[in-house]
């Protein structure tokens, strides 16, 4: 297993030891630069020398950006796109070429609701995400014949570190449009993925799942 991070951490080596030692199962940790794209392809060539099948990919690096549509820079619409879009887009280009040696896999992206809502103050993040799953459907279409599934997660407000760009009275009223009336945590979201990546998921491929609390129930007024 490959633990991919942008920069060398003490946490998140600490975080792979523990996985490692936690599962009994080899957990690599692997250093590069997103938007950097000829960093990306030495990372990919150090984690094909581990001569490992390479049987699953969570695409789930991201950054948000809230502004109105006219108050959009364009520096601000390009790293968004380039790290919430074009950066899983050649990953998963490369890492899927090491799926198809040994016959299949499942690629995982992180969308977001907001990829499929179109919320006011969203629009270069809810672009990124719809780009996003829109990519995750194309390469459901023409990768399954090689066995390679992949499948989109949108989750709705979860408990991370981009809620912290979040006014308290937003937060409330994203809880409060939720059926279960609270946000997500990370491991609602991982428990998804785990699903997608493992053979408990073999025949689902191209699907688009919300893990929102049933934000879109209440829309409806269900």
């Amino acid at each position: 297993m490959f633990a991919l991070a942008r920069k060398h951490t003490q946490e998140h080596e600490e975080c792979c030891r523990e996985l490692s030692e936690k599962n009994g199962v080899s957990v690599i940790p692997v250093y590069f630069e997103l938007t950097d794209f000829e960093a990306m392809k030495e990372a990919v060539k150090e984690i094909r020398s581990y001569k490992f099948c390479i049987d699953g990919l969570v695409n789930n690096a991201g950054i948000t950006h809230n502004a109105l549509v006219q108050m959009t820079k364009e520096e601000d619409l390009r790293r968004v796109m380039e790290v919430n879009f074009m950066a899983p887009y050649m990953l998963t280009q490369y890492i899927s070429k090491l799926m198809m040696r040994g016959q299949g896999g499942s690629i995982v992206n992180i969308a977001s609701t907001a990829g499929l809502d179109g919320n006011a103050g969203k629009s270069a993040y809810g672009a990124s995400k719809a780009a996003l799953i829109t990519l995750t459907k194309c390469i459901a279409e023409e990768l399954g014949g090689s066995g390679i599934r992949a499948n989109a997660i949108c989750p709705g407000v979860t408990q991370t570190e981009m809620i912290s760009q979040m006014h308290d009275y937003i937060y409330e009223i994203e809880k409060e449009a939720a059926a279960l009336k609270k946000t997500g945590k990370p491991e609602d979201i991982a428990n998804a993925a785990a699903f997608l990546i493992s053979d408990l998921s073999s025949y689902i491929t191209g699907q688009v799942i919300r893990v929102d609390g049933g934000v879109t129930l209440r829309k409806k007024g269900v």
